[in-house]
This record gives C-alpha cells, sequence and structure tokens, in this order.
C-alpha cells in the first residue's frame, strides 16, 4: 500500500523518518543552537521529495555539506568606554557556503547574538543570495555588543577594535559584510574607514555604506520594498493585487517603514506598527504624513511607538504584538520567531489573505505549518526579504564598475530580481491544482544552484 503524505508538511512515513534521522543528527553535532536547528528542518521538510527524486545530490553528500559552514571565525572585541573602563565583547563571522560567489551577508550588533543565531542567519542567506541571481555567497556575523545608549565615540572605538581583527577575513572576492540589526549607516562608516587605513585600499569591501563613500541609492529601503514587490507578485498570481487591503506590519525600523511606504503607494492601507514595547492600531491608517512623522520618531529622534499613539489618538496595546488585529496582508518585519502557531491561527481567523516576511525566520515552525495547512499565501523571508541583498549585491556591482546608478535605475533593477526570484517560486512551488508552495519553490530553487556548483567542484 502506498504511503500518504501528512497534512502539514506533505512527507510521507519514510520521508518523515529520513528528516527525523538527519536532525538528530545534526542536533548532535550542533547542540544549543535551536535557531539553527530550526532554520534546518524547515528546508528539509520541503526538500526530502525532491531528493528522492534527484538521486546525484543524496549521492554527492550535498545537504550534510551545505549545512556545515566552510569556517566560523570567532573572536574577542576589546574597547574602552568614555568613563575609560575597558570592556571585552565576542564576535563571530560565519562564512557558510561560497560555492556561487564570495561570501555576502550582514552583521549584526545585539546582546542576543551567538554563534547559533549567526549559524541560522547564515545558512538561509546562501538560499536567499542564490535566490537573487547574483553571484554571492552565504555569510553572517556580528557580536553581542549592544550599541544602543551608547555615544557615537563608544560606538566608534568598538568598530574600528572589531574591524582590527575581522578585516583579516574579508575582501571584495573574498567576503563582503553588510549592515543588519544594530548595525546602519554610523557603525558602517567607522567600519569601513577602519579598514581602508588597515588595507590602504579603497574598495568595495562593505555594503550599505554612505552615498558620499560608494554606496547605493535605495539600499535602506530595498528590504521593505522588495518584500512588498514580492507580496504583489503573489497576488497577481491569482489575479488581485495590493490594491485597497488592509495591513498589518510589525516592526518599526528600516525594513517595516519602508515596507508601510511601498504599500502606501501601492494604495494599500497599512493599519498597524510596533516595535519591543508594543503595538500601535490606528483604524483610520497610517498615512503619507503619519508615516513621515513616524520615520523622523525612529530614524532621528530613537523614540517609541507609544508616542506615536499619544500624537495622532489611536491604541496603543502596550507589550503586545499586532497578530490579533484583523488584516487581509500581514508583514513580519521585526526579528526572528515574532509570531508562532496561536497568532497564526488568530490571523487565519481574522480573514488573513497572505503574509510575506521581512525579518528573516519570523514565523515559528508551527506557525508555518498553520499556513501552509491553510494554503495561505505565504511568502517565507529567504524569497520575501531579498530585496536588502539584492541591492547590496549592485552595490557591489557599482563599486567594482565605479559608478552609480541613479535610484530609479537601481529600483527597476531591483524590481526585476524580485520578479525572477518570484517565477522561481512558482518553478519549483506549483502544485498540480494551481496552487504556489512558496517555501517549497523557495527552498528549492535556492537549493539547487548551490547543490549543482557544489557538485561541479568535486568533493571539496
Amino acid at each position: 500500500m502506498p504511503e500518504t503524505p501528512t497534512p502539514d508538511s506533505e512527507l510521507t512515513a519514510d520521508q518523515r523518518k529520513k528528516v527525523d534521522k538527519f536532525m538528530r543528527g545534526l542536533k548532535r553535532r550542533n547542540p544549543g543552537e535551536p535557531e539553527f536547528h530550526q532554520a534546518v528542518v524547515e528546508v528539509l521538510e520541503t526538500l526530502t521529495p525532491f531528493l528522492d527524486d534527484h538521486q546525484k545530490y543524496r549521492d554527492g553528500y550535498i545537504l550534510e555539506r551545505m549545512t556545515e559552514p566552510d569556517r566560523i571565525v570567532s573572536f574577542r572585541v576589546t574597547w574602552q568606554d568614555d568613563r575609560g573602563r575597558i570592556h571585552a565583547d565576542r564576535a563571530w563571522r560565519v562564512q557558510f557556503n561560497n560555492s556561487i560567489g564570495p561570501y555576502k551577508g550582514g552583521l549584526r550588533f545585539h546582546p542576543s547574538v551567538n554563534q547559533g543565531v549567526l549559524k541560522f542567519l547564515g545558512f538561509e542567506q546562501t538560499f536567499k543570495n542564490s535566490l537573487t541571481g547574483l553571484p554571492m555567497g552565504g555569510a553572517k556575523g556580528g557580536a553581542n555588543f549592544n550599541p544602543k545608549r551608547r555615544s557615537d565615540r563608544e560606538v566608534m572605538r568598538f568598530c574600528e577594535s572589531l574591524m582590527i581583527e575581522l578585516h583579516r577575513h574579508i575582501g571584495d572576492d573574498i567576503d563582503v559584510p553588510a549592515g543588519d540589526i544594530g548595525v546602519g549607516a554610523r557603525e558602517l562608516g567607522f567600519m569601513f574607514g577602519t579598514y581602508k587605513r588597515l588595507a590602504n585600499r579603497f574598495t568595495g569591501i562593505l555594503t550599505g555604506k554612505g552615498l558620499s563613500f560608494g554606496g547605493s541609492h535605495v539600499r535602506k529601503e530595498a528590504t521593505g520594498y522588495g518584500c512588498v514587490y514580492f507580496m504583489e507578485h503573489m497576488l497577481n498570481h491569482i489575479d488581485d493585487s495590493v490594491e485597497g487591503k488592509t495591513c498589518i506590519v510589525s516592526g518599526s525600523g528600516n525594513v517595516a517603514l519602508y515596507a508601510m511606504q511601498k504599500l502606501l503607494n501601492l494604495g494599500a492601507k497599512v493599519v498597524a506598527a510596533s516595535d519591543s514595547g508594543g503595538t500601535i492600531y490606528d483604524q483610520d491608517g497610517i498615512d503619507r504624513d503619519k508615516l513621515e512623522w513616524l520615520k523622523d520618531l525612529k530614524e532621528k529622534r530613537r523614540g517609541r511607538v507609544s508616542e506615536y499613539a499619544e500624537k495622532f489618538g489611536c491604541e496603543y496595546r502596550e507589550g503586545a504584538t499586532p497578530w490579533s488585529i484583523p488584516c487581509d496582508l500581514a508583514f513580519p518585519c521585526a526579528t526572528q520567531n515574532e509570531l508562532d502557531e496561536e497568532d497564526a491561527e488568530e490571523l487565519v481567523k481574522n480573514g488573513l489573505v497572505a503574509l510575506a516576511e521581512g525579518a528573516n525566520m519570523p514565523s515559528t515552525h508551527s506557525a508555518i505549518r498553520v499556513f501552509r495547512r491553510e494554503r495561505i499565501l505565504f511568502g517565507p523571508g529567504k524569497a520575501a526579504n531579498a530585496g536588502g541583498v539584492a541591492v547590496s549585491g549592485l552595490e557591489q556591482s557599482q563599486n567594482a564598475l565605479r559608478l552609480s546608478w541613479s535610484a530609479g535605475e537601481v529600483e527597476a533593477r531591483l524590481q526585476g530580481i524580485v520578479k525572477e526570484i518570484h517565477e522561481r517560486c512558482i518553478e519549483y512551488g506549483n502544485h498540480s491544482d494551481g496552487h504556489v508552495d512558496y517555501l517549497k519553490g523557495a527552498n528549492i530553487g535556492g537549493f539547487v544552484k548551490v547543490a549543482d556548483a557544489m557538485l561541479a567542484y568535486g568533493v571539496v
């Protein structure tokens, strides 16, 4: 009798055993790294049936090799604060896979940063970069340093100390870091200046730089814009659009703010945003004027969204996330695992049509199962938030060519890349009934290019 798929993952009993066996080995080799385990199992559950049909990848031991980073560099960052006290933080660079190009991935400064978090991010980055079609491998790095409430001089000293070690391991044809949580224009400027002095070279070694020294137009907006573009493609594929939809967005950083801006440009209504303190629910909608005020609050004054509620007289839900607010479209743009199974059930009950991840792995494994079971249009982060790294790749190209494209040129290229990512997801995620499983499509689409390159190199 043929085995039947389980409803949540579409795996046969034999395939489930393969997944469980692989994960037991991975957890044994990588203890205490739950985020990395989660990232791998989410890929494995959609990839296993594909591997059963393509024996060459099993014979090449590709998945086992792909889940081991090429190398991890760990080092101490010693710096002095404004009071003269000495601090020692820990930093890492996880160079995961450079089969299709130099390592590429952000640097994150946050107290929660550890090796397991960076391995999950580097693993995801490998697939994400592959999907863009650009020649970029996967990496991630960062430190458990918290730049909040630190002076510019303290941040500068930390960045200088970090780059003194990091510069040994990066290069424009080796590894090109970028910004991430806690690493913006200020931090990138300090690090680039230090690298330039150490190496005596002016080269595109970092992306996300200021426009005056080699940065690209649209880089700040790219992740949020790309997320909305991907959502629009998902809806267009079922003869629908973003226009007129009620949207909720989590977070209020660059990704969230520019996702909201693009949603407004496309005729949607945004009713919610959040930060670590709570959520604002503006039933009248966050219009353009309100969004400009919110941008000033978050980007310049570094205030809290509760101030928006006071300013515009809307509801503020202290300590809450946006997921209980009725909406058509949802955009988790804050951080990993911010949306759990209960949240997913609530969103579905309230009429959710589609969700696109602006953050890296913001939905838990069980939440994703709910979306897939209910056949909600689900844009996973490795596809939906690839706009940021896509424009980082375009910045690398501009640096190499010693030229600068206009904002219009960069955005047009970004739109083309997101369109190609969506087409790749359809190619590998299309079901016989016409439904597209975007998680499956993104995972397989990202895997194939890297895996074929690894096979071509032989046993390395």
